[in-house]
């Protein structure tokens, strides 16, 4: 899978951008067919420690998943945001795979009747 990493209004370091494409390539195990992804860090500008917030945007075909997550570090939301899109995949997954079955059921159902 392709990743691309921005980091908005500072410079990330390359551990670190290694770290985010190792993680997010994990997902290619749940999911075989992902197009392209995009990782997007910002500091946020609060007095609280978690102020690091990591926005990960995965295109598959025919839909697009999307999860933001905010740490005290840029590991840790990662770590948050790969977690809640591999989620998000098993759930695709399993409704594609009842659509499809539904739409097989109706076509049987349907030949039965002729």
């Amino acid at each position: 899978m392709n990743i691309t990493v921005q980091s908005i209004k500072f410079d990330a370091d390359q551990k670190l951008v290694d770290f985010i494409k190792k993680r997010a390539n994990k997902l290619d195990q749940y999911l075989d067919n992902i197009i392209e992804g995009a990782c997007y860090l910002r500091l946020e500008n609060v007095e609280d420690e978690a102020n690091k917030i990591v926005e990960l945007k995965l295109n598959i075909p025919g839909n697009q998943l999307f999860a933001k997550s905010q740490a005290k570090t840029f590991e840790e939301a990662t770590d948050i945001a790969v977690e809640s899109l591999r989620r998000q995949i098993n759930k695709h997954k399993t409704k594609t795979r009842t659509n499809a079955s539904n739409h097989k059921e109706l076509l049987t159902t349907e030949e039965e009747e002729f």
